[in-house]
């Protein structure tokens, strides 16, 4: 009877086996880290968005994009050079939206190593943990580059804007003031300066007879020698032949009561002073100007262009209704000024009214305001103007091309009468230099202003000339103005050359 063998363990192959498990686990485990870190890594995206407004200065958004990765026959040796050289920004398709940026981290291999072939991976983990560690610092390194320069393009933009703008502040309609490092022309102070005026009444034959103190007999000239300085900025020194051609083939129209004629034939004499020929500037219907006559359009035969004048107190319509059983005369604050069809198509328009808004010329607003077929037995001054305005915004608003034509607003200009007012014996004619300090005082009228100013689709730069001439007491006519039959002396218009030379300087410096 042939022996059965015995089955059982013994200790010499339980060793045997328990090796093969142990050595095949560490095989396995190795096997799958080694491709674990020879797989591709998975793309990643960072996007780096920033908000709309960085499209004001035009920047087009880009795309970062850093190829990096490795195959399994890449050579270590030549591992970041590619992940590196394979950087490029490129200009994305479509450039709309909110601008951004991309890094895209995409594992691919360069073409020429993959014609290389030899020096593949050969197992060397610790060489390959060095190099991956080295990309990755790289990249590091380009992400904050990437932020470093987001940063300051975002800076940029803020100063550029700084350098753009009231014009837009206050909603992105109004402009009071132009910033350049915070520069601000409102603030600053009067100096002496030789080098003016600009022009003479002798050298300007276009001076109204009610503004030509020096024909009118005034001796004293300094107050035709004093120049605005901001605080923190310089103005342009005018410069009429660069102004005709930023106006050349074009319109530049003033419209508003006589403070604003008293500004238009300022521009006319500052504009006179580059012309060789004085017979090529011409009125083209050939007026005379006078305070009787309110519409002028002055022809620059060298230029193509005209510069107007258009007569409106109010900017409102003036006319006649029936108040119990009399005609009156009234305003229509609902309603448009009736010549405002010559307004239309002009490219640089400067608007203002305040001068007439005043107790005695409103007759105290009883029985003088009319809305639709009302007239209003009482409504105050502020309130009559606010709406008049409101009128006149949305007429600029219908009708005004911003596209093609700026608009200005001017302020109101201070008057400076003492011991009364202009027909109560108020007087300015002891002034000869300008006033040291102002007191604290606000214009209910340039405040009404803004806040519709506010309200307007249509962009509008305010010219606040108010704070600075409040300083210029010694520059009205006083008893060298027109001739008045009652002695009243004129302290609300200004001499010429005079103070509106320098409103204009800044009307220059905002169309620069």
């Amino acid at each position: 009877m042939e022996r059965q063998r015995s089955f059982s363990p013994k200790p010499t192959r339980f060793l045997v086996f328990s090796f093969t498990i142990f050595s095949s686990f560490i095989f396995i485990t190795f096997f799958t880290t080694w491709l674990i870190k020879a797989t591709p890594s998975v793309p990643q995206q960072v996007h780096l968005q920033f908000n709309k407004s960085s499209f004001v200065l035009g920047f087009r958004p880009i795309t970062v994009q850093s190829l990096t990765g490795f195959s399994g026959n890449l050579p270590l040796n030549g591992l970041k050079d590619s992940i590196l050289n394979t950087t490029h920004l490129s200009k994305p398709e479509n450039a709309s939206g909110s601008a951004g940026i991309s890094l895209l981290n995409e594992s691919r291999v360069a073409p020429h190593e993959e014609e290389k072939g030899g020096g593949g991976m050969d197992g060397n983990f610790t060489a390959l943990a060095q190099v991956e560690q080295t990309v990755r610092a790289e990249e590091v390194e380009k992400i904050e580059l990437v932020s470093s320069s987001s940063k300051k393009i975002e800076e940029n933009k803020t100063e550029a804007t700084a350098f753009e703008k009231i014009e837009i502040s206050r909603s992105g309609k109004v402009e009071d003031k132009r910033k350049n490092g915070g520069c601000d022309f409102t603030r600053g102070k009067w100096v002496y300066d030789e080098s003016y005026p600009l022009y003479t009444n002798g050298s300007c034959p276009l001076i109204d007879e009610g503004f030509n103190c020096q024909g009118n007999g005034r001796v004293d000239k300094d107050y035709m020698k004093w120049r605005w300085q901001p605080q923190d900025c310089e103005i342009p020194r005018f410069n009429a032949t660069k102004m005709l051609e930023l106006i050349r083939g074009k319109r530049l129209v003033f419209v508003g009561d006589s403070i604003n004629r008293n500004q238009w034939e300022s521009m006319l004499c500052m504009l006179m002073g580059a012309m060789k020929d004085p017979n090529k500037v011409y009125e083209t219907h050939r007026r005379r100007i006078t305070k009787g006559r309110g519409n002028y359009s002055f022809r620059f035969v060298d230029y193509k262009c005209t510069v107007e004048y258009y007569v409106s107190h109010f900017l409102v319509h003036e006319g006649k209704a029936r108040v119990g059983q009399k005609r009156k005369q009234i305003l229509r604050i609902d309603a448009i000024d009736h010549g405002s069809s010559r307004w239309r198509g002009a490219d640089i328009l400067i608007f203002n009214t305040a001068h007439w808004w005043s107790h005695y010329k409103t007759k105290a607003g009883i029985n003088y305001y009319q809305e639709g077929g009302q007239v209003h037995p009482r409504l105050d001054v502020s309130t009559a103007f606010r709406k008049s305005l409101m009128t006149w915004a949305s007429w600029v608003d219908r009708y005004i091309n911003p596209r093609r034509t700026r608009v200005f607003f001017r302020s109101s200009a201070p008057s400076h009468f003492r011991g009364g007012q202009w027909n109560s014996g108020g007087s300015c004619k002891e002034a000869t230099k300008p006033l040291d300090t102002l007191g604290a005082s606000s214009s209910e009228k340039n405040v009404i202003v803004e806040e519709v100013i506010k309200q307007m689709k249509t962009p509008i730069t305010f010219l606040n000339i108010t704070g600075l001439s409040e300083y210029r007491i010694d520059g009205h006519p006083s008893i060298y103005g027109r001739k008045s039959a009652s002695g009243s002396q004129d302290c609300s218009h200004w001499c010429l050359p005079g103070i509106p030379d320098v409103w204009n300087e800044l009307l220059y410096a905002h169309l620069q």
